[in-house]
């Protein structure tokens, strides 16, 4: 059964991503702007993933390219990264928006913009389309922008918060770029 679940975790993210934005109206009602424009990144970013892992499609992608054909992710390694690296950061940026300051919902904005920029980037990097690269520009550049004006509209932020919420989306590109370094080192060929 867990098998199953890593494999194939991203149609159940997918579906349940179009079913949070429709229910976003019933749910988010008596939220905060910056609270629901926080927790609508959750849903995009899940409708995203679809593009990008459905058919393994990253995943393969990632291994050819930055891996240079050696399986340097397992269908494991992109579902750590994906249900407590984003699922999980965002959630944790949503529990701090809603109960500690607004300017927390800075670590999920800067998830998605992060992740937006890499994925134009690779365009130049890989001298084509890579995948997720539609929703990328179509979903995140649009939603995040808007939670990052939400925040600053209630009030700003702090420097220090605009730092942890970019730090943690850099770093965890750069952790899992560290990481696929290190299995290119020791993996197999793909």
């Amino acid at each position: 059964m867990w098998d199953r679940l890593v494999g194939n975790w991203v149609y159940g993210g997918f579906l349940a991503g179009v079913l949070l934005l429709l229910l976003t109206p019933v749910i988010a009602r008596s939220w905060s702007t910056v609270l629901t424009a926080t927790f609508l990144l959750l849903p995009v970013y899940m409708i995203h993933q679809y593009e990008e892992h459905d058919d393994d499609r990253f995943r393969r992608f990632f291994n050819q390219t930055v891996g240079q054909g050696k399986e340097v992710l397992s269908p494991r390694a992109v579902f750590v990264i994906n249900i407590p690296g984003v699922w999980g950061v965002i959630a944790i940026s949503l529990w701090l928006t809603a109960f500690v300051a607004a300017e927390y919902a800075l670590i999920a904005v800067y998830v998605v913009l992060v992740n937006a920029v890499v994925h134009v980037v690779g365009v130049a990097v890989f001298h084509g389309y890579n995948p997720g690269l539609g929703t990328a520009i179509a979903l995140f550049f649009p939603a995040g922008a808007y939670a990052l004006w939400e925040v600053q509209k209630s009030g700003g932020a702090s420097l220090g918060t605009h730092a942890i919420g970019l730090l943690i989306a850099v770093g965890t590109h750069a952790a899992i770029l560290l990481y696929a370094k290190y299995k290119r080192t020791t993996a197999k060929p793909a």
